[in-house]
C-alpha cells in the first residue's frame, strides 16, 4: 500500500488497527494524529510535526511489518517537512 499519499488521519487509523494494545505514553499524539489531514496542520497549539515527533518517540514497543512501514513514512514525512 502507498502510504505516501495517505492522511495523517488514515495513518492513525491504520496504526490503531494493527497496534492492539498502544503504549499509554504514544496514546495521546496517536489521538491527535487522527484530527490531522497533513503534516502542516495543526493540533490546538502543536505542530502536526511535533505531534508526529512525539507520537514516533512513544512508539518503540510497536513493532512488525505495519510499524516498520509507518514508521519510515512518518520520519519521511517529518524530514521533508524540515527542508520545506
Amino acid at each position: 500500500m502507498k502510504m505516501n499519499k495517505l492522511s495523517i488521519s488514515k495513518i492513525a487509523n491504520m496504526i490503531e488497527q494493527d497496534w492492539k494494545n498502544v503504549h499509554y505514553a504514544a496514546r495521546p499524539y496517536l489521538d491527535a494524529m487522527k484530527t490531522l489531514n497533513s503534516i502542516k496542520d495543526n493540533y490546538y497549539l502543536d505542530s502536526g510535526s511535533s505531534v508526529i515527533a512525539y507520537f514516533l518517540s512513544n512508539s518503540n514497543s510497536w513493532r512488525g511489518a505495519v510499524a516498520r512501514d509507518v514508521k519510515k513514512e512518518l520520519n519521511r514525512r517529518l524530514k521533508e517537512d524540515v527542508r520545506s
